[in-house]
C-alpha cells in the first residue's frame, strides 16, 4: 500500500518551472559606496534572481524576510496584486522552494501575509519546509479601528501575520530579546510583585539531593539565607537600581520545564528551605551552558535584574518584556517618511525588521529579501551591519530601493538610525539579470544571443554546467572547475583534432576537461578519454526554459496545464 500524506492540491501544482540559471551583471554606474562590499541589489524577476543566486548562496543565508503581494484584489501602484488563488500559490511555491535551498541550516525565514491567503500559505510552507520546522505565527497589529469601512465589517481587520519557519528547527539559533516598557519606581505596576529581597545566601551550605531527568537539585536549609519584605512606598528609583540583583518575585512553575520541576521536586520540596536546580539548556541564549536557578515555596525566584534595561547615566532601570508572537506596538503609524521613499501599501516599519534581525542574526550574517518593496529589509540590515541581498522588479528598484539604500549609505537619520547610532558608510553592488542565453532566430531555431560576448558566454555556460567560473592565468582552457581536477573550456572557435592535441599535451594525467564549442571536426568526440566535447547550443537546449523573463504567471497558462492533466 502506497504511503499516504496530507497535502494541499491546486490547479497547476504538477507543472514544474524549469528555470534558466542566469548570470548577474554588475552595473557599476548604479553600484554605490564602498566598492569592496558584498551587499547586492538585484533588478529583475525574483524567481530568475533566486535561481541565479542558488549556486553561490545555497545554505548560506541566515535570515530571510519576504513580504509578497497579498492577493487581496486591491490594485497597488507598484504591484498587480489581483491574482487568481491557484496562480498565487504557484508563484509562491516556486520561490519558496529556492528560498529553502538558500537558507542556512541554523537560519529562519519570515513570511508576512494577510488573512486572504494565510491558511493556504501555512499548509504550503508545511509541505516545503516540513511541519516540524514551523516555529510560530506572529500576529501584528498594523492599523487601528476607524475609517470609512470600519462599520461595514463584523470584525474590523487590523492584523497581518508573519509565518516563521526554520530550515531545521533542532539546529536554528536565536537570541532572547527584551523590549523596555516601563520605568521602575514605587508607582510602576511591576514592583507590586517584586516586593522582596534575598541576601546572604550561603552557597557553601548547599546539600546535594540528586539528579532527576537531567536536572541536579540542591537544598540550602532555612537559616542560611535572608529574605525581607520591601517597604515600597519609601523607595526611590535609585533604590531599585542599586538593589536590582537582590529584589525578586516568585514565579509559578509553568511550561515543559515547570512541569518537569514540579514532578521532580514534589517528594522533597520543603517550603521553608531554599532549593537550587542546575541544567544545560539545549536552545536559547544559554544553549550549551550550565545555568542555575533558585526555588522557594514551590515557585521560582525571578530577580528584577533579569528583566530590565539599565540607564547608568541616570541611575535608573527600565522593566523589559520578552518578545511574544503578538506585536501590538504602534510601529506602523507615521512611517510614511522612513527612508525618504513613499509607498501607499505594504511598507514595513524599520523597528519590525530590527526586532527580527536582533533575534535571529549577528553582525556579518547574510540577510535576504526577494520582495524588497520599498527597501526596508536591506536598509535595516545595512544599519545593523549585516550583509544583505535585495531583489526587486521594475522601476521600483530604482525609484524606491536604490534611492533608499543610497540614503542609508549617506547617513539618513529616519527609522532606527538614532537607535543604532547609524552615521552612514558601506556600500552595495547593483546587478541586472543577464538576458536569456538562447534566443530564436528568423528561422525559429535556437541560437546563442548576440548580447553575449566571449566572457559572458563562458560565465553563462559554466553556470549551466555547474562549474565555477574562475579563469586560470596560465592555461587559457581552464576557464572554470567543478572539482580540483575537472575543468571546462568554452569557445566559439572551430575545434579541430590538432587543436585538441595541443590542449591534451598540457593536461596532467589526473585532469579532465569539458569543451563546449559551436562546431568541431569529426572524430574529436572520442579522441581522448579525458576530454569530453559538447556542441552548443544543441547540448544545452533541454537544460532549462530559455527566452522567458517574467515568471509572475497568468491564469490562462495554468488552466491550459490543468486541461492537459485531464
Amino acid at each position: 500500500m502506497a504511503k499516504q500524506k496530507l497535502e494541499l492540491t491546486w490547479i497547476g501544482k504538477s507543472k514544474k518551472e524549469n528555470i534558466e540559471p542566469r548570470i548577474l551583471i554588475e552595473d557599476k554606474e548604479k553600484s554605490y559606496g564602498d566598492s569592496n562590499t558584498d551587499n547586492m541589489l538585484i533588478h529583475g524577476d525574483n524567481l530568475l534572481a533566486l535561481k541565479a543566486l542558488e549556486d553561490k548562496f545555497t545554505n548560506r543565508i541566515k535570515c530571510i524576510y519576504i513580504d509578497p503581494p497579498y492577493n487581496t484584489g486591491a490594485a497597488f501602484e507598484q504591484y498587480d496584486d489581483n491574482i487568481e488563488h491557484s496562480i498565487w500559490i504557484n508563484l509562491m511555491k516556486a520561490r519558496l522552494e529556492i528560498l529553502r535551498n538558500l537558507l542556512n541550516e541554523k537560519g529562519t525565514i519570515f513570511i508576512q501575509i494577510d488573512n486572504t491567503e494565510y491558511a493556504y500559505l501555512k499548509v504550503l510552507c508545511d509541505e516545503i519546509f516540513g511541519r516540524q520546522n514551523f516555529l510560530t505565527t506572529i500576529n501584528c497589529k498594523v492599523k487601528s479601528y476607524g475609517g470609512l469601512t470600519s462599520n461595514e465589517a463584523m470584525f474590523f481587520d487590523v492584523s497581518e501575520y508573519i509565518l516563521v519557519y526554520a530550515k531545521c528547527a533542532s539546529k536554528v539559533t536565536y537570541k532572547n530579546y527584551y523590549i523596555p516598557i516601563e520605568l521602575i519606581d514605587k508607582n510602576s505596576k511591576t514592583v507590586a510583585n517584586y516586593n522582596q529581597t534575598i541576601t546572604d545566601i550561603q552557597f557553601d551550605k548547599k546539600q546535594f539531593i540528586g539528579e532527576i531527568k537531567g536536572i541536579k537539585y540542591y537544598r540550602i536549609p532555612k537559616g542560611n539565607f535572608k529574605i525581607e519584605k520591601l517597604n515600597l512606598s519609601k523607595m526611590k528609583p535609585i533604590d531599585f537600581y542599586e538593589n536590582r540583583d537582590k529584589i525578586f518575585r516568585l514565579t509559578a512553575l509553568s511550561g515543559g520545564l515547570g512541569k518537569k520541576l514540579k514532578e521532580s521536586t514534589s517528594d522533597f520540596m520543603n517550603k521553608e528551605d531554599l532549593f537550587i536546580y542546575e541544567y544545560v539548556p539545549t536552545r536559547g541564549r544559554d544553549e550549551g551552558k550550565q545555568v542555575q536557578h533558585l526555588l522557594y515555596k514551590g515557585a521560582r525566584i525571578t530577580y528584577l535584574n533579569n528583566y530590565i534595561e539599565i540607564d547608568e547615566s541616570n541611575k535608573t532601570i527600565m522593566k523589559t518584556e520578552g518578545v511574544t508572537n503578538m506585536i501590538s506596538n504602534d510601529w506602523w503609524q507615521g512611517i510614511a517618511a522612513e527612508g525618504g521613499v513613499t509607498m501607499n501599501n505594504g511598507k514595513k516599519p524599520e523597528k519590525l525588521l530590527q526586532l527580527l534581525l536582533n533575534i535571529t542574526t549577528e553582525k556579518g550574517d547574510w540577510v535576504l529579501d526577494s520582495f524588497l518593496g520599498s527597501g526596508t529589509t536591506c536598509a535595516v540590515a545595512h544599519k545593523m551591519q549585516r550583509k544583505w541581498i535585495g531583489v526587486e522588479l521594475g522601476e521600483q528598484c530604482y525609484t524606491h530601493c536604490k534611492k533608499r539604500l543610497d540614503g542609508v549609505i549617506e547617513g539618513e537619520q529616519s527609522g532606527i538610525s538614532k537607535n543604532v547610532s547609524w552615521n552612514g558608510g558601506g556600500g552595495y553592488k547593483f546587478y541586472e539579470l543577464a538576458p536569456s542565453l538562447l534566443v530564436k532566430d528568423k528561422f525559429n531555431n535556437w541560437v546563442i544571443s548576440e548580447k553575449y560576448n566571449g566572457e559572458l558566454l563562458s560565465q553563462a555556460i559554466c553556470k549551466q554546467e555547474r562549474f565555477t567560473y574562475c579563469p586560470d592565468k596560465e592555461y587559457y582552457w581552464k576557464q572554470g572547475k567543478s572539482s580540483e581536477n575537472d575543468y571546462i573550456y568554452i569557445t566559439t572557435n572551430y575545434v579541430s583534432i590538432e587543436y585538441l592535441q595541443t590542449i591534451e599535451k598540457e593536461m596532467k594525467e589526473d585532469e579532465s576537461l569539458l569543451i563546449c564549442c559551436k562546431s568541431h571536426q569529426e572524430g574529436c568526440d572520442n579522441k581522448f578519454n579525458n576530454i569530453t566535447i559538447k556542441k552548443i547550443p544543441q547540448a544545452i537546449l533541454n537544460n532549462c526554459e530559455y527566452g522567458r523573463d517574467d515568471y509572475s504567471l497568468n491564469v490562462k497558462e495554468v488552466l491550459e496545464v490543468d486541461d492537459e492533466d485531464e
